[in-house]
């Protein structure tokens, strides 16, 4: 129960911000007692911060308590079929160290080889103080990462090799840190969750636009994680194709479809890549590729819409901002041109976290 409760601590201040004792005994139940011990002891280990002291009209000062930036250190490792990145971050969620790697396509032993080296260099530029503190090592891919070999151009055989790999058995086995294993695009709304802007909604449909979109389900400001684990598989969804059919939305609403376009107009698609944050792209090209993502995402809004009185869809996406930002409005233009009777439209938004969302979320 003790760790419960510092769990629960932990997270309202992660969630709200600086809290004083009053304000974690009344949003939890707890005896004002009970909390003044949890937040002492968390402040003992380093986990807590005190603040300068809040004075009201009557009684004693308020002291507002924080989580310390380098109350635990931890990494986040992203496995994506064109690129991988491990970030170390602090407890605030803060990139303090990036390495990102960008391939062709990912094959186990390279994968195992790029954390091994990567984690070399970052831990050589760490202090005794900050390794002692180093809480373990997330893993965020695609699950399943065979089914789509030849998608992204490899062969059978590495193929083959995904299908027999222990991806986090092989991780685990050179480092001593615990190490956890999420779907990529569950992680990255796991990050949105946790490490995203104040004042977002507690029920939304999240949409990840990475190699292929993806996505994940929040209910009641939590993740739905589904009877298997694949709650928020949205990019299985199907939506309307050419001639009257259906497709399913990681064929217009990936970065893959626009990769895939930058390659038909003989065009270099590696920035898309190498540079997340930094896209040149011709008009030409990225235009009708935002067109057509946005209306693939409208459609899945309002499919989503019809299960779950959701209170907004975010999207984000390993994409710059300003991308972002005109799916985003795209979308939201589309979804109104559709028919909603007896559906309430979720508002369409931005996430917030960007192209680490799936490290950060691991």
């Amino acid at each position: 129960m003790r760790a419960y409760n510092e769990r629960l601590v932990l997270s309202l201040v992660r969630r709200h911000g600086a809290l004083a004792k009053s304000d974690i005994a009344r949003m939890t139940g707890l005896s004002a007692q009970t909390v003044s011990v949890i937040m002492r002891e968390l402040e003992a280990d380093g986990l807590l911060l005190r603040g300068e002291p809040v004075r009201g009209r009557v009684g004693q000062p308020s002291v507002p308590m924080s989580l310390a930036p380098d109350g635990a250190w931890f990494y986040g490792l992203k496995l994506g079929r064109r690129s991988a990145d491990l970030v170390l971050t602090d407890f605030l969620g803060n990139v303090v160290q990036q390495v990102h790697h960008a391939y062709r396509y990912p094959t186990p032993d390279g994968m195992v080889g790029f954390v091994r080296e990567a984690m070399a260099r970052i831990d050589a530029t760490l202090s005794d103080a900050a390794r002692q503190r180093l809480a373990g090592l997330g893993i965020a891919m695609p699950f399943k990462m065979w089914d789509w070999a030849e998608s992204i151009g490899a062969p059978a055989e590495t193929a083959e090799a995904w299908r027999r790999v222990d991806m986090r058995a092989e991780i685990a086995a050179c480092c001593d840190l615990p190490v956890f294993l999420e779907n990529d695009a569950t992680a990255a709304c796991s990050a949105e969750l946790v490490f995203g802007q104040t004042g977002r909604p507690r029920d939304f449909v999240y949409f990840y636009i990475g190699f292929f979109v993806g996505g994940g389900v929040v209910l009641n400001g939590n993740l739905y994680s589904g009877r298997t684990g694949n709650a928020g598989a949205l990019g299985s969804m199907p939506v309307p194709g050419p001639g009257g059919g259906t497709r399913q939305l990681i064929d217009v609403a990936s970065v893959a479809t626009l990769e895939r376009a930058m390659e038909e107009h003989g065009r270099g698609s590696a920035i898309l890549w190498d540079s997340p944050n930094h896209w040149e792209v011709e008009p030409g090209i990225l235009d009708p590729w935002i067109e057509e993502a946005a209306r693939g995402l409208a459609h899945a809004i309002l499919a989503a819409a019809s299960v779950i009185d959701f209170e907004a869809a975010l999207i984000d996406g390993s994409m710059p901002e300003a991308v972002r930002a005109r799916i985003v409005a795209a979308t939201a233009d589309k979804l109104a041109g559709l028919n909603l009777a007896g559906i309430e439209a979720p508002r369409v938004g931005e996430g917030t976290v960007g192209p680490n969302a799936r490290a950060l979320g691991a």
